[in-house]
């Protein structure tokens, strides 16, 4: 006999509301609740590989200590060993590297699964601040930096997001952005296919790409562009949109500040090599802002093709700047900032404060308490007061994520101590000398903190558990304070033991304005609709001018530099490097999930026919990419969905590291994108990395 349980999908940004159904308490089947009011039945290939997840036997259920080898070429050992043993241990060396090395000996990364449950993201900041070290890293310095960059310097809040009111607006421009296969990313939006179709049914979706993407085949109209070069686009449709007509900018009246030096800045930088630049005409470009213009409600969003490459910042401020001119900032149809439930904004949140210090080899700056990424090889490799010792990682696979990974990969290996909170030992974690792994999320209270406050619609939804955690496993919040009490008893600090997920759950509801309380959302399995979005910026804005502030001076100063890389430049024939993800394989580890890897292959390196032919080489031929700083060797594939000059590799693979026991997922071809990402090709208004647009050499292996 069947029973079901519901839940949100904890695997994808989407937040799908699942149905479990279990048999003598085994999770057994699982497909879409058809009465989530948000997914509306809706769930994409991740949800179902739950199942695999939950009976991987890869998976680790319990702490597991690395015993080296001890001589060259030899194989460590993993071993067993009980909670308070592996707490214990933790506490000690992490104190004892800080007390021998300094605060800044100690170094943390959380990688993207951290915001997909409860018990890391609300509980993990405490223990980092326990710490006290500068060297804190994350997976948003190669992702969404340039955005939460963006809403601190014009809204005065990092997670002030303006979200595309996709399911109302007539009229959407896209550049760089693949929700239907990322689901959506910074703009929750289960069952995006359909929500994009029936926009395009009654309006019109462009979306501009140096790849015809799966979002691309059900758009209304595709450009291609040159990578690299969304911002001369962006700056080109802000001049359009000025020939189109005034500024309709009433309904920021006395709440905004700086647009017309804004708009003198963008009109002195000169387009008239548009095309050479960027593939796109300018009889194209004034033709879609006189669209945009004349729309009944229209918006501009730009994703992960425009947020990490070198002018990422200063796309996501020009994307902005359309919808400020075109007054579909803070409209209905237009742009929206979500109010959750729990808020992640307001008094006690983290506004996003840039430059309190400095990464210790580059000087790169801090921005929301983190440093980029890019830095962290160096910090582990260069000696010097401040050095990187010791490494915590929380379910992130930095070698394969971040840029260089081979010399990171090198890095790790001259670590004093490192200790992993996951559930594999992957390319990354088999460094460590401890790995704590969370018990299954099927088996703890969970909300959205992070989608919930991203969604195209306001929701909330509690997640229980629907099964009893077996009595060795900790959940992800307990691991936290046994680690924040070890860590603390071995260095004289303090720590008070943060409360079970219910009650921050509670306490989070009781500082919102929904009036929802916990009791509410256990009343309702299926989630809680709070209506579409609706504008409310105007009054949330944290600027110290209490305005929109429209002009930024380090933006105005990326015009020039964004002037200085353009004028009288012509593109060359250098192959520039893009990267891409599949529904199927957003995170490296999913690799591991027999469901999520079965049918073709998903790892070619896509080219045009006509740079295949430049290069003497055939469909499926095996070929080698170089970069500045590294090359691979995979196969090719011809497509025409690719723009002439523009290759594309997906993030995730290169599963061949020795040591990594993560039997299915080294099955999967394919290599790893970051070990030719640079880690000094970075967006410089941030810190964020430049992954997209890599120069490159292919050539048959």
């Amino acid at each position: 006999m069947r029973n079901s349980c519901f839940r949100a999908c904890p695997l994808c940004e989407a937040i799908c509301g699942l149905e479990l159904q279990f048999e003598q308490g085994q999770l057994v089947a699982i497909r879409g609740d058809a009465d989530d009011p948000f997914s509306r039945g809706h769930v994409c290939p991740k949800g179902n590989a739950i199942i695999d997840l939950e009976s991987d036997p890869d998976r680790l259920t319990q702490p597991m200590r690395r015993i080296r080898s001890g001589h060259a070429g030899g194989e460590d050992l993993w071993q067993a060993i009980g909670w308070d043993e592996a707490f214990a241990l933790a506490g000690d060396r992490l104190a004892a590297v800080q007390q021998a090395h300094g605060p800044a000996s100690v170094a943390a990364y959380l990688g993207n699964p951290n915001v997909h449950h409860f018990g890391h993201i609300a509980y993990l900041p405490t223990l980092l601040r326990l710490l006290q070290t500068p060297n804190l890293f994350s997976a948003s310095s190669v992702d969404q930096w340039p955005h939460q960059f963006v809403n601190a310097l014009m809204f005065g809040h990092q997670f002030l997001l303006p979200i595309p009111d996709i399911d109302r607006t007539d009229y959407f421009l896209m550049l760089g952005a693949n929700p239907v296969a990322s689901n959506g990313s910074l703009m929750t939006a289960p069952g995006i296919a359909k929500r994009l179709k029936a926009l395009t049914a009654r309006g019109k979706l462009v979306v501009v790409d140096p790849r015809r993407t799966e979002t691309a085949e059900i758009a209304s109209e595709h450009l291609f562009i040159r990578p690299g070069s969304d911002a001369m686009f962006l700056v080109a449709f802000v001049q359009a949109l000025v020939r189109c007509g005034a500024a309709r900018t009433g309904a920021y009246s006395g709440r905004l500040s700086g647009l017309d030096e804004a708009l003198t800045a963008i009109a002195e930088v000169n387009c008239a090599g548009l095309f050479e630049q960027t593939g796109i005409d300018p009889d194209t470009v004034l033709r879609l802002a006189a669209e945009f213009y004349s729309a009944p409600s229209a918006v501009a969003y730009g994703r992960m093709g425009v947020s990490v490459q070198a002018f990422g910042t200063l796309c996501q401020w020009l994307l902005q700047i359309v919808n400020i001119y075109t007054g579909n900032l803070d409209r209905v149809g237009g742009a929206l900032v979500n109010e959750a439930a729990i808020p992640i904004t307001g008094p006690g949140t983290s506004s996003g404060k840039r430059g309190r210090w400095r990464s210790r080899v580059r000087g790169l700056d801090e921005f929301g308490g983190e440093l980029p990424v890019s830095v962290l090889a160096e910090e582990i490799l260069t000696p010097g007061a401040g050095q990187v010792r010791a490494l915590i990682t929380s379910a992130g696979n930095p070698v394969l994520s971040t840029p260089d990974g081979r010399n990171l990969d090198s890095a790790l290996a001259q670590l004093d101590f490192m200790l992993a909170i996951d559930i594999y030992i992957n390319e990354t974690t088999r460094h460590s000398d401890l790995i704590l792994p969370p018990a299954s999320p099927l088996t703890q209270h969970h909300y959205d903190l992070i989608f919930n406050a991203f969604g195209v619609r306001r929701v909330a939804r509690l997640s229980p558990p629907v099964r009893e955690r077996a009595p060795g496993e900790r959940a992800d919040w307990e691991i936290v304070n046994g680690l924040g009490a070890a860590y603390a008893a071995a260095s004289g600090k303090s720590w008070k033991s943060m409360l079970p997920p219910k009650a921050m759950i509670a306490a989070g509801l009781a500082r919102g304005d929904s009036g929802l309380t916990l009791e509410d959302l256990e009343a309702a399995p299926h989630g809680i609709d709070l209506g579409p979005l609706r504008p409310s910026l105007l009054s949330r804005l944290e600027t110290a001018s209490g305005k929109i502030e429209a002009a930024p001076p380090l933006l105005l100063a990326e015009l020039q530099r964004l002037t200085q890389r353009f004028d009288g430049n012509r593109e060359s024939a250098t192959l520039r490097l893009i990267g891409r993800r599949d529904v199927r394989s957003n995170n490296s580890w999913m690799h591991n999930a027999p469901r999520l890897v079965k049918g073709k292959l998903r790892h070619h390196l896509l080219m045009h026919p006509q740079d295949l032919a430049a290069r003497k080489l055939e469909d499926g031929a095996r070929v080698r990419i170089r970069s500045r700083v590294g090359e691979i060797s995979t196969e090719v594939m011809a497509s025409d969905a690719m723009m002439p000059g523009v290759a594309c590799l997906p993030h995730g693979f290169g599963h061949d590291r020795a040591g990594a026991r993560m039997t299915r997922a080294r099955l999967v071809s394919g290599a790893s994108y970051n070990d030719l990402s640079d880690p000094f090709a970075l967006d410089t208004a941030c810190g964020n990395a430049a992954l997209n647009g890599l120069a490159i050499e292919v050539e048959r292996a």
